[in-house]
């Protein structure tokens, strides 16, 4: 404990909540397309690139798509996805997490942003943390989703940092395993800190004060 020089945040679910807008864009989509979607397959989207998302929905999918349309469907659903995110606010970034990003930033760690996620730089704005993180590694740098390490890889690099001296912080399995692929700690909250391959399992985002041995800052 306390000898990393970074830690790499998943964003959603870790620093943010944004899977009821997730929920209701590719319920839309499915929708339209006359196919099955419930929250037992939404779960399996987690941490994963929005095309390869489509391809979850469209395994339930009778028809045949060529690459122009599951490209529109994927646009399509950004959109719908986007739109829903305008009503996010600072609100949404709950004082726990807040609290201990700025107490990390104090005890002198680097702090970067490992997600999946094209719109991660617009949810950061949305949350008043735009320009907060030293690095951000995303959907729009990467060519491959979790489980592989590509993003956690890249956002140590874009840090300076070697694997080994970076924390992840994920909720998802498929992210946890990212982080064991490329060499990295991790640290999980939720169904992350239940798969039984994260360093440390936590209970509360707090928790990573004590992990990283930075000193909780006082409400």
């Amino acid at each position: 404990m306390g000898s990393y020089q970074g830690v790499i945040f998943d964003l959603d679910g870790v620093i943010c909540f944004t899977d009821k807008y997730h929920y209701a864009a590719w319920k839309t989509v499915a929708d339209k397309l006359g196919i099955e979607f419930n929250e037992t397959i939404n779960n399996r989207l987690r941490g994963v690139s929005r095309m390869d998302s489509l391809e979850i929905i469209l395994e339930k999918y009778d028809g045949e798509l060529t690459a122009q349309e599951k490209e529109a469907l994927a646009e399509e659903k950004n959109e719908l996805y986007k739109k829903l995110l305008e009503r996010m606010s600072p609100a949404d970034l709950s004082p726990e997490v807040k609290a201990t990003l700025d107490a990390l930033r104090a005890a002198g760690l680097q702090l970067a942003i490992g997600s999946s996620s094209k719109n991660t730089k617009f949810i950061l704005q949305r949350l008043e943390l735009g320009g907060y993180f030293d690095a951000i590694s995303d959907g729009t740098n990467i060519t491959r989703s979790k489980p592989d390490p590509q993003v956690f890889l890249m956002a140590a690099e874009f840090l300076g940092l070697q694997p080994e001296k970076c924390l992840v912080v994920e909720d998802a399995q498929a992210g946890i395993a990212a982080a064991v692929a490329g060499g990295f700690d991790s640290a999980g909250l939720g169904e992350a800190a239940q798969c039984g391959q994260a360093t440390y399992a936590m209970k509360t985002f707090a928790e990573l004060t004590g992990i990283c041995g930075a000193i909780p800052a006082k409400a």
